[in-house]
């Protein structure tokens, strides 16, 4: 076994209630953690719920489940640190689940995480790169874009889904709007399918200025808002990537924002949903089953004139 191969890093995997998951991490940060970081445990299922506020939505508290995962140096005393974290927040080690454990050997964390990340190609027409990649087809359009904190690189269903449906119904000089624009990677696909007018709005500061850094990247102009400062429409094109709950509280925000004769694309919605959002829009639009990828849909449909 090389030095490169021994284990270096001892990471933790254990489920706890949102009542103990933010002040057990921040324990065991001052108990020998050198990283903690808390996600869904129900993330990819139904019950997966998004970790920021939606317009319209009281906040919500952290997930009823969440996973801890808490990364010790190897010669630390893990769980003589996870025993501390827990007596500092008034609870027994034998109220916590057991945890994972799993052995960490050190490597070239920033070449092993890009090596995950290869370009996605939608129908052929349209690549999203990665930067340290070549675009594989010169003739496509590109979006170069890189793994971040916002949501849409391109390999969920749902920006899937999207991204198709501004293929197929975009033209040169349309006005789009991308509600919930994350990364930017809709707003900029419509730039880069000739939009005349591409606004971008998000609840999220932080994907803001994700999209902006990635529609300079591109080389495209987008208009970028938050929710709260909603431009004036209405748009020829409108795309709603989010979930079923907001897109139903945002029915009359989104739907106004079509013009009539307009379009619209909703996604971020299981199969299952699909009759809440259809009942949600329809006092303004009519909407019908456009598309499917791995259970989720897209809802399309045109804003009567």
């Amino acid at each position: 076994m090389t030095p490169q191969e021994r284990p270096r890093w001892c990471n933790l995997r254990l489920v706890a209630p949102a009542e103990l998951a933010e002040r057990l991490s921040e324990a065991l940060l001052t108990h020998g953690a050198i990283s903690v970081g808390i996600e869904d445990a129900d993330a990819g299922t139904p019950e997966e719920r998004p970790q920021f506020g939606e317009p319209g939505l009281h906040p919500e508290r952290l997930w009823d489940r969440s996973v801890i995962l808490a990364l010790f140096e190897i010669d630390t005393d893990w769980r003589a640190g996870l025993a501390a974290a827990a007596r500092s927040i008034g609870i027994g080690l034998s109220e916590l689940p057991d945890p994972q454990v799993e052995l960490l050997a050190d490597a070239d964390w920033v070449r092993l995480t890009q090596s995950q990340f290869d370009p996605i190609s939608i129908d052929g027409r349209l690549w999203i790169v990665p930067s340290w990649h070549e675009p594989p087809d010169p003739s496509a359009i590109t979006l170069t874009l890189d793994p971040g904190l916002a949501f849409g690189t391109g390999s969920h269903p749902t920006t899937r889904l999207c991204l198709r449906w501004l293929l197929d119904h975009v033209r040169p000089g349309d006005t789009v709007l991308d509600y919930g624009c994350g990364s930017g990677i809709l707003a900029i696909a419509a730039a880069k399918l000739g939009a005349a007018r591409v606004v971008g709005v998000d609840i999220d500061d932080k994907a803001l200025e994700a999209a902006r850094y990635n529609a300079e990247r591109n080389g495209v102009a987008l208009e970028l808002y938050h929710a709260r400062d909603l431009p004036p429409g209405p748009f020829d094109r409108v795309v709603a990537n989010i979930l079923t709950k907001p897109l139903c509280v945002l029915a009359p925000i989104i739907a106004r924002a079509v013009r009539p004769g307009g379009e619209l694309a909703l996604s971020g919605i299981l199969l299952e949903q699909a009759r809440e959002v259809v009942s949600a829009y329809a006092p303004w639009i009519a909407l019908s089953l456009g598309d499917e990828d791995e259970g989720w849909i897209r809802l399309e449909g045109i804003r009567p004139v």
